[in-house]
Parts: structure tokens; sequence; C-alpha cells
């Protein structure tokens, strides 16, 4: 008995809350009268009209209180309608479709359904909804990682979003305001694009490539973009973070690759440790690759530091053997970083030593001696 009393109960309840101002046997009734939407959202309420009254009712509906700017339809049956009719004891449903406007202020609203039959026979049934934050009516560019770091040589790939949250499509012009010698180019789909046409409250994605030019310097660049049509635009700037490129040169002070030496003998080259980047070069290695038997000794065989733009001199010494024979040998030097690396082909001259010129004119004079000897000794007999 108490369960029955307390169904009964609910329902009165219920139909105290959502049927509102009810006369004459008309009644208007939905479970879910306030409701939280976002800026341009569309919200359906389906409404049951409700008869108890003993005669068909011919009904019009109307919404008080709607705020600026906002708008409804009625539909039944899946047609919009001006007017509905419902039997005795009876109840058909309608449909209530409110649509929020995207430039509406963070706020509760209340509005309420109305419906006007004939004689006394009228319901209203009221209405809140929470426009839970702040609307636009503007077109918006974003991006989740507009800040990116990389090397001089890198290409700089960003993931942009083009809202359009306006009420009309729009089509959108996609430039950039980037400084001279700055490559960038606006992909869709793996494609260029130079616009994007969306509907109203509509987005899409862009990927944009940017890449540096060449020999830019270390340091942090801006790159401004801009989506716009004739009536509404968006700009926003990628910021490209850059660590500077990676580049070194081996050579001597003098340019010159070649030198004399004579077998047997050390040779002193200086060589140039040269960083040709924009970045500074850090742990450089110098190593040889010599002829059979040649040695070859670095008074500096690791470099700490040499900053963008300037120079180290390594003087390397090179020996050549006791039977190098006179020709020429190459030496290939190289230079190292984890970034960066260089090689020079390094030609030596090997001089056959003046200590064999002594003995060789020795011998020959000491056989020219021998021969005169025999010559005077025994010519005669």
């Amino acid at each position: 008995m108490f369960k029955k009393f307390l169904l009964i109960f609910s329902l009165a309840v219920i139909s105290t809350i959502s049927s509102v101002h009810a006369a004459g046997g008309l009644t208007l009734f939905t479970p879910h009268t306030g409701l939280s939407v976002t800026p341009g959202e569309t919200i359906d309420y389906q409404v049951k009209v409700i008869n108890s009254g003993s005669s068909i009712q011919n009904m019009k509906f109307s919404v008080d209180g709607l705020p600026d700017g906002w708008s409804y339809t009625i539909t039944s049956g899946g047609q919009d309608i001006k007017q509905l009719s419902v039997r005795p004891d009876s109840e058909q449903q309608i449909t209530l479709e409110v649509s929020v406007p995207l430039e509406v202020k963070k706020a509760d609203y209340n509005y309420s359904l109305v419906a006007n039959g004939e004689g006394n026979a009228n319901s209203e049934l009221p209405f809140l909804t929470t426009v839970s934050e702040q609307g636009t009516f503007e077109t918006e560019l974003s991006s989740e990682q507009p800040n990116m770091e990389g090397h001089a040589d890198s290409t700089f790939s960003y993931n942009v979003t083009v809202d359009n949250s306006t009420a009309e499509k729009q089509n959108y012009a996609l430039s950039s305001g980037a400084a001279k010698g700055w490559g960038v180019t606006f992909k869709s789909g793996g494609k260029s694009i130079t616009s994007v046409s969306l509907k109203p409250n509509g987005s899409k994605d862009v990927t944009v490539e940017v890449t540096p030019p060449k020999n830019v310097k270390a340091g942090t660049y801006q790159i401004p973009i801009k989506a716009a049509t004739s009536s509404t635009s968006a700009k926003m700037k990628l910021e490209a973070v850059i660590t500077g490129s990676y580049s070194i040169k081996l050579t001597t002070p003098s340019g010159k690759l070649s030198k004399e030496v004579t077998a047997g003998e050390d040779k002193v080259i200086d060589l140039a440790v040269k960083n040709t980047g924009t970045a500074d070069l850090t742990g450089v290695n110098l190593k040889a690759s010599t002829p059979p038997n040649w040695e070859i000794e670095f008074k500096e065989s690791t470099i700490s530091t040499i900053k963008a733009g300037e120079e180290k001199t390594v003087q390397a010494t090179l020996t050549a053997p006791d039977e190098a024979i006179a020709g020429d040998y190459v030496t290939t030097l190289t230079a190292e970083t984890a970034q960066a690396s260089s090689k020079a082909d390094f030609r030596i001259s090997v001089e056959t030593s003046t200590i064999w010129g002594f003995i060789g004119v020795l011998i020959i004079l000491g056989v020219l001696g021998g021969l005169y000897y025999i010559f005077r000794r025994y010519g005669r007999r």
C-alpha cells in the first residue's frame, strides 16, 4: 500500500514540475527541461501533448521568452507544424528544436513552450538552458604545439586547426608573413593547398611545413600565418627555435694541401680546422690515414670547442720511412664531430736523402780509383 502511494506521489511531483500552468485538460510534458549546451549547439525536446478533456483540441504553439538570436522550430511526424489536433483522452508527440547562436554569453536562459487550444484549454512548459561556455562569432587559428626546435636544415611541421565559428560558410585563403628566405607550405591530405572551405561552425586540420633559409643563424624566429575571407580572418604566430647548422672544413692556413719531405725525416704541417656552420662544434677529433710504414702525430688530437665562424690551428708531424723511394704519397686527414666531418687529401712528395747521395758519389769515386790503380799497375804489361 505504501509503495503504491509513493508511486502516485512521485508521478504527481513530476507532473507538477514538467507540466506547469495546464488548464482545460491540456498538458505539455517532457522529462528533461533543464539541459546544458555549448554555443552553436541545437537542442531537441520530445514533448508530449496530452488532451485529457472530452473533446478534440486544436491548438497552436509558440515559444515565449526566447533570448535574442535564438531560434526554434516545431515538428511532428517529420514536418513543420503550425497547428496540432489531439483527440479526447489521447496524446501526440511533437519535437521542439531550439538553436543556440554562436555569439552567446555563458549564463542560464529561461523560456517556455506555450500551447493555446480552444476555449480555456492552454498549457505552458518552462525550460532552463545553461550555456556552459562563452560563445564566439569569429574565425580562430589554433595549434597544440606552435613552438618547435631543430637544426637549420630541418623542416618544421605544425598541425594547425582552422575554426569557422560563424553562421556562414567561409572560404579561407591561407597565407604567411614569414621573412624572406623562409619557405611556408600549407598541406591537407598530403597535398599542398592555398585555401580551405568550411561550413558554419566547422573546423579543419591543416599541416604547415616551414623550411628555414640556408645559413640561418641560431635563434628564435616567428612565422606569422593567416586565414582570411572578405568578412572575417584569424592570425597566429608559429615559433621555430633554430639550434644552428653544423658544418666543418679541414684545410691549411694557406689552403695548400701539399708538402715535400725527405725519406727518413719529419715534416711539421699546420692544419686549419674551420667551423663553417652556425652552431658551436664540440669534441672535434683529428685522425689520419697514411701510406704503409708512415707515421703521423697530432699535437692536439681533440679540440674541445670551436665556436661558429671560428677556426683552430693544429700541428701534425708526419714522418716518412727511411726506405721511402722518391715519389708522391697521399695522406688523408679527417676532422669529425658527432654532427659533421671533413676530409682533406694531403699530397707528400718524397725526396731521396742527401746522405745516400754522398754515399753514391763515394762509391763511384771508389770504383774509379780502383780502376785507375789497376790500370797504372797492370796496364803496361
